[in-house]
């Protein structure tokens, strides 16, 4: 039997908080999503099913949990402020599907948490043939480790669906040569299919934040994966270049492999790219840089 979840608007969350004696806390980006339309377009777009366990980060006070849990086989919601865990298990009480963790999300800021991870792996053993998918109104502060970290983890998400600052978005779908093309663009755009779904304006969350969202809609694809290789090294490799996007292609390559490649080997490295020489990181399309990191790893493992 269906549940059904209260109307989680901006009336109901200050008066539910108040009640509660607390308040939105800036440190855990606390922003709820209070237009109804657009958290029914985030589940839509996710399009939860029977055969799915969704993770959730950032429970707030239940709302998207609520919505996802009469849809799904099972749903893993994860909030760190045990003031908010607290009020949401009062509102989820009802629902047999729903796992609530209260903590931190992450490990560091380059690795999911374990325990995360760990109840996630056991509710998909408890419904054979499950997908996983991240559903979730994203905290800006730990947005862009969640979503990259996810695309690690085994099994990897078949979709990720989340709210998100525009400003995070407009990176991960950056063409080259743009200022938002970055490490996080090439990263995202070699691994997924990124779609941009909404815009959102500051005042369908409450409080305000204090810059645009969006609904992201992330398809990880396992062909593109498998082109990438080497997903640490490859990480770690465009990681490395963008910390000098502005520099020379070739300075950066011989600075950053010194101590393993000689300059001529660096030289042959580029050679068939038959790139200029004044070439920079940020002009290089994803499909360059990919075939770059395989051939800088494959000198490497000759050395």
């Amino acid at each position: 039997m269906l549940m059904m979840q209260p109307r989680q608007t901006q009336s109901f969350l200050i008066e539910r908080m108040k009640e509660a004696g607390i308040r939105p806390h800036g440190q855990h980006g606390q922003n709820f999503l209070i237009d109804l339309n657009l958290l029914d377009l985030l589940v839509r777009t996710a399009d939860p099913g029977p055969k799915d366990v969704v993770l959730e980060i950032g429970t707030g006070l239940g709302s998207l949990t609520g919505r996802v849990a009469q849809l799904a086989a099972a749903v893993v919601t994860v909030e760190i402020d045990p003031r908010l865990f607290a009020l949401a298990a009062e509102e989820l009480s009802g629902l047999a599907n729903v796992t609530m963790l209260q903590q931190d999300a992450l490990k560091n800021k380059n690795a999911m948490h374990p325990a995360v991870l760990e109840a996630v792996r056991h509710k998909l053993d408890a419904h054979p043939d499950s997908r996983l998918k991240l559903i979730a109104n994203l905290p800006y502060n730990i947005a862009t480790p969640i979503l990259s970290n996810l695309l690690t983890i085994e099994p990897v998400p078949i979709s990720l669906t989340a709210t998100i600052q525009k400003e995070l978005a407009d990176r991960m779908v950056a063409p080259p040569g743009t200022k938002d093309y970055s490490a996080l663009s090439i990263w995202m755009q070699a691994l997924c299919a990124i779609e941009l779904v909404r815009e959102m304006k500051p005042q369908v969350f409450w409080p305000r934040p204090k810059v645009d969202s969006a609904i992201v809609h992330i398809l990880p694809n396992p062909a593109k994966r498998a082109l990438v290789g080497d997903l640490p090294f490859f990480h770690d490799f465009i990681r490395t270049l963008f910390q000098h996007r502005r520099k020379f292609l070739r300075g950066v390559l011989v600075s950053t492999y010194r101590d393993q490649l000689e300059k001529a080997a660096i030289d042959q490295i580029l050679a068939p790219f038959d790139l200029p020489p004044d070439a920079r990181a940020e002009q290089l399309s994803v499909k360059t840089l990919i075939a770059l990191s395989k051939a800088v790893a494959e000198r490497l493992s000759d050395t």
